[in-house]
């Protein structure tokens, strides 16, 4: 399972970069989401894929008696979350800004305008 996500983490984020490299303005935020859930994915696995098993000690016991869910990882995960939703609505209102004011959604054209 760990190497399937493997797979599925390394596509997300060759089709992240691929998206960010491209052109298009709204290409680049798209490629910004895929490469925030692609980083959400890798913490995900990083912290260990444990099927059914909950966060938690029993009461009196000072260790786990079977295997336990590591909640940093989804504690983690809920914050890079936040942050990335916070850093898309940025971009986009950014790139929403810089359309009115250019008029254009390709990148060379943007940075190919003359200042007067």
């Amino acid at each position: 399972m760990t190497t399937l996500f493997a797979f599925i983490i390394g596509g997300l984020y060759a089709a992240a970069l691929f998206m960010m490299l491209r052109r298009s303005i709204v290409k680049l935020v798209i490629g910004l989401m895929i490469l925030s859930n692609a980083a959400n994915l890798l913490i995900f696995t990083g912290g260990g894929l444990v099927r059914g098993a909950p966060p938690l000690i029993p009461e009196g016991m000072t260790v786990p008696v079977h295997d336990i869910a590591d909640p940093l990882p989804q504690a983690l995960i809920l914050t890079a979350i936040v942050i990335s939703f916070g850093v898309l609505a940025f971009a986009v209102v950014l790139i929403h800004r810089a359309y009115k004011v250019i008029g254009a959604d390709d990148m060379n054209k943007m940075t190919s305008t003359d200042t007067q």
